[in-house]
């Protein structure tokens, strides 16, 4: 069978699930009943489909006119970049896809540069034509700026377009949706310009293993690409490790993709991408090697973290009530299980009973959190902080590279709270009312940004970061300008405490809610901390004036999440997470 490996890459919500849901149906994959009516087939994860993003690469295979394609549905946010760099390790060729209206954007560029790099075959696919201001022409003039920008030579550069509504399956060589019946377009494209799989089936056996995951039943699922020679089940093997380390097994299952399913098979050749079972403690970047003649393959590159936070069991005084798992044993093996198909995650032990967690940046770990949390898990964590590097005896920590969109109106706060944060402005530019900033920035000074970014442009503005490099730690790190409104005194809190304490600040919940002495109810309007009483009540006399109480307002509440709960810390508060409440409170409660 003719195979095509291809990776699809893309900036977050510019359609790449979606893409695949239509090459899936197109081909008439067969589907479990459960996933056929699903909007997003790919987006399996609960998360996923709530946040309408990507969060773990996923492998599917459709037939097309009896040949194989195997599709590899990457994460379109930065923080999961590494799981990018890997996956494109399996293709051969990739499909890129840029929004119609919004054109190449940080993240476009960051996984394009990784592609080119691979020396790919990559296939330009301008989706959501028909969006009411779509700009296919403006946007592929963008796309070929950005190409030669990052150093595209001449066949890159002179890049296969395609044109597509993936949301009404349709695609064609011209930006005419009337002309458009199917995605048939897409398939011709993969299989006349991308390069079927090199290797040679007759060579020693040499697969790299690119995605971990775990089964009850089978242990370690390593997914990988065949470069040369055969599997067959049951069959030896050598794992060559990290360090370079031998060791024979022999496989317990040998699996290809069949739409979104693996399948049993009995043998697989140079080429084609596979999963298998076995290997005990095989992971990301290894070879899996013939028995007689074991060659080892280049190894992966795992990315560094630059964010951590410290997990600790839940010391609050509505500890052990709303978790089914909250020992510290319980939350250590489930942190340590974790490292087994996530290699970007780091778990270090510490003398005083907590864990040390790092993570590629914030939302990374408040995804790892928001997991845990749903899986019954209750435990506290600390406010992120950046991992420094000693480099040539000089203390060097993470930056970002930042892209701000902002009506012009707002550019003068921009300018204003960019300066404060000590960053370097690279671009900026305007384009129809709007401005286009581009800044480098240390990640410490980011911290608690993003939601002070949406106040101060009215929720208009767009943000998006990258991690740039290590460099010189400017050793700065932005205190919150506001303090905290803490409980006075456990209780419910009760409408009569909530009015009189709405006036010293932005109050986080409403009334009939259980708080404790020294939980973070609100934010205050000055830099101070301050002590509210937000559970007391009216106290009732025969007293009563004509208009008492027809005056009182009560200002809708600011709800926090998870993300918004890290931001908000600072180094004197905690994050208390359980299955069913998210709260902030303070370390020490006297």
């Amino acid at each position: 069978m003719n195979i095509r490996n291809v990776a699809i890459i893309a900036h977050v919500d510019h359609g790449k699930t979606t893409l695949v849901d239509a090459l899936l149906h197109q081909s008439k994959t067969k589907l479990d009943k459960e996933i056929v009516d699903t909007v997003c087939i790919m987006d399996s994860n609960e998360l996923e489909r709530e946040r309408g993003i990507t969060i773990f690469s996923k492998n599917a295979s459709v037939e097309w006119k009896g040949n194989k394609i195997n599709i590899i549905d990457t994460p379109g946010h930065a923080d999961f970049g590494g799981e990018v760099e890997r996956v494109l390790s399996m293709a051969d060729g990739c499909l890129l896809l840029v929004d119609a209206k919004e054109g190449p954007m940080p993240q476009t560029r960051f996984v394009l540069k990784q592609a080119l790099a691979t020396k790919l075959k990559i296939i330009v696919v301008i989706n959501k034509i028909d969006k009411p201001n779509a700009r296919p022409q403006i946007v592929l003039d963008k796309i070929f700026d950005l190409f030669i920008e990052l150093g595209a030579d001449e066949e890159s550069a002179y890049f296969p377009v395609v044109y597509a509504s993936s949301k009404l399956g349709k695609a064609g060589l011209t930006p005419n949706l009337n002309t458009m019946t199917d995605i048939s377009a897409v398939f011709d494209a993969i299989f006349t310009h991308v390069p079927a799989p090199s290797g040679d089936p007759t060579k020693p056996l040499q697969m790299r293993v690119s995605m971990i995951t775990a089964n009850n039943f089978k242990g370690r699922i390593a997914t990988g690409r065949i470069y040369h020679g055969q599997l067959k089940a049951n069959q030896d093997i050598m794992h060559i490790s990290r360090t370079g380390q031998m060791k024979k097994y022999r496989l317990m299952s040998l699996m290809t993709f069949k739409g979104l399913e693996q399948v049993e098979v009995s043998e697989a050749s140079a080429g084609d991408i596979v999963a298998i079972a076995g290997i005990p403690d095989i992971t990301i970047g290894e070879t899996v090697a013939d028995v007689e003649n074991p060659m080892a393959l280049p190894l992966l590159g795992i990315e560094e973290p630059t964010i951590r936070m410290t997990f600790s069991v839940n010391s609050s005084p509505f500890a052990g009530q709303e978790g089914e798992f909250k020992t510290s044993r319980q939350i250590r093996e489930r942190l340590y299980k974790e490292l087994e198909k996530d290699v970007a995650l780091r778990v270090e032990d510490i003398p005083d009973g907590t864990w040390l967690v790092s993570g590629r940046g914030e939302l990374h770990l408040a995804i790892f959190i928001e997991r845990m949390r749903r899986e019954g898990y209750e435990f506290e964590v600390s406010r992120p902080q950046v991992i420094t590097k000693e480099i040539n005896g000089k203390t060097h920590a993470p930056f970002e590279r930042v892209f701000i969109e902002v009506p012009e109106i707002y550019s003068g706060i921009m300018m204003k709270k960019m300066g404060m944060r000590h960053a370097e402005m690279v671009d900026m530019k305007t384009e129809n009312g709007i401005i286009f900033y581009e800044f480098i920035v240390s990640t410490r000074e980011l911290f608690g940004f993003r939601g002070e970014f949406l106040t101060d442009t009215k929720g208009l503005g767009i943000m998006n970061t990258i991690f740039y490099q290590y460099q010189p730690d400017v050793g700065t790190l932005r205190e919150r300008e506001r303090g905290s409104l803490v409980a006075h005194e456990t209780g419910v809190t009760n409408m009569y405490g909530l009015i009189n304490t709405q006036e010293r600040g932005t109050l986080f919940m409403g009334p009939g809610v259980s708080v404790y002495k020294g939980q973070v109810v609100g934010q205050n309007s000055r830099g101070m901390d301050m002590r509210v009483n937000v559970c007391k009540e009216k106290h009732l006399s025969n007293m009563r004036s004509k208009g008492d109480g027809t005056n009182d307002h009560f200002d809708h509440p600011k709800a926090m999440d998870l993300e918004d709960c890290l931001e908000y810390i600072d180094d004197t508060e905690l994050v208390e997470v359980t299955p069913k409440n998210i709260r902030m409170r303070k370390k020490s409660f006297s």
